[in-house]
């Protein structure tokens, strides 16, 4: 059956902002690629859950929704932003620069059919990483722009102009109140990144906590890149106990729900029992009698071995549950691997 045109324009607009959130290689040792990728020799996946995808965007690439009340979300189809609208002006959540502009474009249209403000009067920064916040710098200085205090360490030494350092920050929690709304900052810990924040809002029943769970889909590339793997695996059970039905995970085309928290801790927890499965199961032996003193081959291969052995099954239960379980478990199998042996020090033997 053919896709119908909206299927088709949401597909290729969500592909083109997915394409954008990753750096382009232009160039190889200082010269062109020489054999570009062709459709027909490229690897073939599951096919991706109906469950996993959201609303079809736009003409413009995006999609504005309604969380709660006076609460919405913007999504490009990869990339999720959100804003509280308020007597006093717009509070946005994250400002991601593969969404762009279309974030005023979204606050726009949700001012104009409501008859309220449309001024962007405060930016939460979620944390420092520029795949989120590289479109701040669009709404200028004139915006109270709140963040944790290691956010702003950390955008200090980044030094990137399009991603101004917060002006108001707090170590632990903080509570603002802007045009008769409240929203509930507070930090666990680290997680994602060191500077990562859980963001409350509760009445309109939501938690913002980005680059933890991915909804309908398994984590990017290596556990999302998680700088804290013990603090990541945890943070699940931290946001759960707060109260709230919407989940904002900061990525993909929809929504979550406490179900989708649920379905993510599973997840994480099947992989982790796996691994450490594998670290007691798998014989180091024939990889080092193979390759002898080339010690890193050794090494990779065992532990790619090691990856596959506790990916495996995690594969074959969520495929059809998680969007691409067969393109990221296995390295974010070897992800928990490493910080099972280097953070727990599970099967660190000390020598006789």
């Amino acid at each position: 059956m053919s896709s119908t045109p909206s299927t088709n324009r949401r597909s290729f607009l969500a592909r083109g902002a997915a394409i954008a959130a990753v750096p382009a290689l232009a160039t190889v040792a200082g010269g062109v690629l020489a054999e570009p990728a062709a459709a027909d020799t490229l690897p073939d996946y599951a096919p991706i859950p109906p469950s996993a995808l959201g609303p079809a965007l736009n003409a413009q690439g995006y999609h504005v929704g309604r969380v709660e009340k006076n609460l919405y979300w913007v999504t490009d189809g990869t990339y999720q932003a959100a804003f509280l609208t308020t007597k006093d002006g717009v509070v946005l959540f994250d400002a991601p620069p593969t969404i762009g502009r279309n974030l005023q474009r979204a606050i726009d249209q949700i001012a104009s059919e409501n008859g309220v403000s449309n001024k962007v009067t405060h930016i939460v920064y979620s944390h420092h990483h520029a795949d989120h916040l590289g479109a701040s710098s669009l709404f200028g200085r004139d915006v109270v722009r709140v963040g944790h205090a290691e956010t702003k360490r950390l955008l200090a030494r980044d030094n990137d102009r399009a991603r101004p350092a917060p002006d108001v920050t707090f170590e632990t929690r903080r509570t603002l109140h802007v045009g008769g709304e409240r929203i509930d900052l507070a930090w666990h810990g680290t997680n994602h990144t060191p500077d990562n924040i859980y963001i409350h809002l509760p009445a309109h029943e939501t938690l913002m906590l980005v680059d933890i769970n991915l909804p309908g889909w398994v984590p990017f590339h290596s556990f999302n890149l998680n700088e804290d793997v013990p603090g990541s695996i945890a943070a699940p059970a931290k946001a759960m106990a707060y109260p709230w039905k919407h989940y904002i995970g900061g990525h993909m085309g929809r929504l979550g729900n406490r179900q989708d928290m649920v379905v993510y801790q599973q997840y994480v927890d099947d992989l982790v029992e796996n691994v450490k499965k594998a670290l007691v199961t798998v014989d180091p032996t024939p990889f080092f009698v193979k390759y002898g003193n080339n010690t890193w081959a050794a090494v990779k291969s065992y532990q790619d071995a090691q990856a596959d052995y506790a990916a495996a099954p995690v594969i074959k239960k969520y495929t059809g549950v998680l969007a691409a379980a067969d393109v990221y478990t296995t390295s974010t199998a070897f992800i928990i691997l490493e910080s099972i042996r280097l953070d727990l020090g599970v099967d660190s033997q000390v020598h006789p």
